[in-house]
């Protein structure tokens, strides 16, 4: 299967895998920051070390440094998911590979992003925040995207569909799978990843949580809930906002 990319040009099969919790935000920020503020990518290890740690449009909150950074840079590049950019004896810059890596075209990857940055969250806010890189005018419109994900197992539900659904990247290593399957598993389209990238456990019920730093908790959705997500993700619109200014600015 190939599958054009924003440039246009064809891409071969994907090649993604499960990856670890610094490896999904190293990669969340770059597919991010691509999108958002693309004057200062590609990104420097301490650009990178900001953007994971910054306090909006993340959970957990982290507190990686230098080596934490580096270490993931280098373990994605042996995956084919990140590239370093040869600046002629200047500060090596990073760039990301996800679109050939995922085999997505530009709305699916900033969905992915988002799901990368923040784990599992409901359907309301994940489209929210995504749209902050590509338009997505609404739910209905995201329909097609969400659906093509979860057919490539890309993405799981963790919640039966309707308002408030969760839903999740397909990412995880099988220890964190594990403790996503807490509680009665939801039988939904995307299967959780194995080690080979492929296959695995049911996806667990809306109330499940997941292990300490493995990224986020899944609560049950409503329409409270969708309605406080909306706001959030306005809030964190204009946070991202701000910081291209900023960066205009500097």
């Amino acid at each position: 299967m190939t599958i054009p990319t924003s440039e246009g040009t064809a891409v071969a099969t994907p090649r993604w895998q499960p990856l670890d919790a610094a490896q999904r935000r190293v990669l969340g920020v770059l597919i991010e920051k691509a999108k958002t503020t693309p004057g200062g990518y590609p990104m420097t290890v301490n650009s990178i070390v900001t953007g994971c740690n910054q306090k909006n449009n993340r959970d957990p909150i982290t507190a990686y440094d230098d080596f934490d950074v580096e270490k993931a840079l280098s373990e994605l590049q042996e995956l084919g998911a990140v590239k370093e950019i040869d600046w002629v004896g200047r500060v090596p810059k990073y760039k990301h590979l996800a679109y050939e890596w995922m085999g997505v075209r530009p709305v699916e990857l900033a969905v992915m992003g988002e799901l990368l940055l923040r784990g599992p969250q409901a359907l309301g806010e994940l489209r929210a925040r995504a749209a902050r890189m590509e338009p997505i005018e609404d739910l209905a419109a995201m329909k097609p995207t969400v659906s093509g994900l979860l057919e490539r197992r890309l993405m799981i539900e963790l919640s039966p569909p309707g308002r408030g659904q969760i839903v999740s990247h397909n990412l995880y290593p099988a220890s964190e799978l594990t403790a996503l399957r807490g509680g009665q598993g939801h039988a939904g389209r995307g299967e959780p990843a194995t080690e080979e990238g492929r296959g695995g456990p049911e996806p667990p019920s809306a109330g499940a949580s997941i292990e300490p730093g493995s990224g986020a908790t899944v609560s049950p959705g409503s329409g409270i809930h969708a309605e406080v997500a909306e706001l959030r993700a306005q809030l964190e619109r204009l946070a991202a906002r701000i910081e291209r200014l900023e960066n205009q600015g500097g």
